[in-house]
This record gives structure tokens, sequence and C-alpha cells, in this order.
């Protein structure tokens, strides 16, 4: 009987579609991902984990340059109290990228992603409410590095530049 629902959990879901998620086949073998900071670790990670792609640490030895052109935290007043005192924010995270061959090619031309969530505050809580706004810009950072990913899995290889 048991063995019976898992096939049926099986057909149902191959049916509507899920699969597991497998390596990425990236449009190229090797990349340079310029920068520092926790945003690049985590796509340099993505990328060795995620993809049979060589994550290089020479710009001349990649055939595949990743540029970030932004990368800004911002912080919005959402609403207020009858009293004056802030309610919600509004929490924005954006990335500016770019991904060029180094040679005038692009793979990806200048793409700018942007992620929001809204957050309650509280003055009594401010230390709490301190930790869940770094732990939401920590889950949109995650799900940016996801949307990079699935752009640079529909790269197309840039064509020679014409002389």
């Amino acid at each position: 009987m048991r063995s019976l629902r898992t096939l049926a959990l099986t057909v149902v879901l191959t049916g509507c579609g899920f699969q597991l998620r497998g390596t990425s086949d990236l449009p190229f073998e090797s990349v340079y991902v310029a920068g520092t900071g926790s945003l690049v670790l985590d796509l340099k990670r993505s990328i060795r984990s995620g993809s049979r792609t060589q994550v290089v640490e020479d710009p001349k030895a990649a055939q595949a340059v990743l540029e970030f052109t932004q990368e800004s935290r911002q912080k919005d007043i959402l609403s207020l109290s009858a009293a004056g005192r802030v309610r919600e924010f509004r929490l924005l995270y954006r990335v500016g990228f770019r991904v060029h061959d180094g040679k005038g090619g692009e793979f990806l031309p200048g793409s700018t992603l942007q992620l929001a969530r809204d957050i309650t505050f509280s003055d009594a809580d401010v230390l709490a409410k301190e930790t869940e706004e770094q732990l939401l810009y920590r889950d949109m950072q995650t799900d940016i590095v996801r949307q990079i990913m699935r752009r640079l899995a529909e790269a197309k290889t840039p064509k020679p530049p014409a002389r």
C-alpha cells in the first residue's frame, strides 16, 4: 500500500513538470566574477556547485566576466502611527550587473534586479527588528543570486565583433 502511494506521488509530480534543481548549463566554460563581498562569494559558490563552469581568479583566463555595476540597500518609511512613530519600513535591495567576454561581446547586457520586503517596526523590539532586517536582506541576496543564475543559464554566446 505504501509503495502504491509513493508510485502515485511520483507519477503526479513528474506529470506536472516538477524536477529537482540540477546543474545549469552556462554558455561559457570559465567565468571571472569581479568584486568582493558576500554577494560575490554567494554567486561564486552557486556557480561552482550549480554548474560545470569554472570560476577563475584572473579575468584574462576567463571566457566570461561578470561585473556588478550597482549594489544598494535602501530603507524607506512605509507607514506612521497616529503619534508620528514609524510602524513599517520597506527594504529595497538593488543589484546591477553585466556579463561580457572581455573583447566587446556581451553574454548579458547591463541588467538591474530589485527586490522589496516590508517589515513592521516597534520601539520596544529594536534589537529584534534589526536582526529581522538583516535576515530579510540576506534572504533577498539569496533570491538575487538565484535570479542571476537563471539569467546566466539563458545567456547567449556573443557574436564576434564585425571588422
